[in-house]
């Protein structure tokens, strides 16, 4: 399989090329933007969390137990008092490296259940779930999130088949398809637990409609194509046909703007603390 490198590496490219053409078509403003980019490369180290001593588990467990424990912090950071907030801060921390870490481990199998295409859409909906519930975000910017991890997942997976392939030897090895499937037929109680945890975060999710509406926008596909490439100039100083040097006129920005999906849902939609 591919090493830890070569997965953050890869998807970190996938994830920033996604994210280009996000800022192309203005569809988030960019505080927003920086959180799904960072959604898809945490998808693409993700299915590896099954690995118990492994940099990407420890690294998921850290993050989660950072991430929860400030948002526990903010959450009541004018309920309680400062002793107080340290107590649920460094708990929560605590709880989610060790405890969950521990936890976690004592029922997993490496390149088992996370290994498949039905926890990509699990994550993928946790996703969606975290950025409107926990973050506050639009649910369009929810969906941005869930898809950017959703195929950052799958760099992961395609990746680990990839590498299942020794071409110099031209053989496959044992690990073959493995990585990419859609669930794990090995472990039926594992993948129906899966499927059932699918389920139910897919029921708490927010609507689709801003992002379905979105993705299907002839002027976003139109937007994009025409900002493809450069309509005379490449960087703002080469002349694509002539090569030329053409200095002194600087780009148009009137068009630019923060953002057509707003960064937080509207007040009558905001969820319930």
């Amino acid at each position: 399989m591919a090493n830890f490198t070569t997965h953050i590496a890869v998807g970190t490219v996938v994830s920033g090329a996604l994210a280009t053409l996000t800022l192309a078509a203005d569809v988030v403003a960019p505080e927003n933007l920086i959180a799904v980019t960072m959604a898809g490369v945490l998808g693409s180290i993700l299915p590896d969390i099954d690995l118990k001593d492994s940099r990407p588990s420890k690294a998921m467990f850290s993050g989660l137990g950072i991430f929860f424990s400030f948002a526990v912090l903010f959450s009541f950071a004018t309920k309680f008092s400062i002793a107080e907030l340290w107590i649920l801060w460094l708990g929560t921390l605590v709880l989610f490296r060790y405890g969950l870490h521990s936890a976690f481990h004592h029922l997993s199998i490496h390149r088992g259940i996370w290994h498949s295409i039905l926890a990509a859409i699990f994550s993928a909906g946790a996703t969606a779930v975290v950025f409107y519930y926990v973050l506050g975000r639009h649910e369009g910017v929810a969906w941005l999130g869930a898809a950017f991890l959703f195929l950052g997942y799958l760099t992961h997976l395609i990746l680990d088949e990839l590498y299942s392939v020794d071409v110099m030897d031209t053989r496959v090895k044992a690990s073959f398809g493995t990585a990419l499937k859609l669930f794990d037929r090995r472990y039926p109680y594992a993948s129906l637990g899966m499927l059932a945890a699918a389920i139910g975060v897919m029921s708490i999710t927010p609507s689709t409609k801003t992002f379905r509406d979105g993705m299907a926008s002839r002027n976003l596909w139109a937007g994009l194509n025409q900002r493809l490439l450069p309509e005379d100039k490449w960087f703002g100083i080469l002349d694509r046909n002539s090569g030329l040097a053409k200095v002194g006129t600087s780009p148009d920005t009137s068009g630019v703007t923060t953002g057509s999906i707003p960064a937080t849902p509207p007040a009558a939609t905001t969820p319930a603390p």
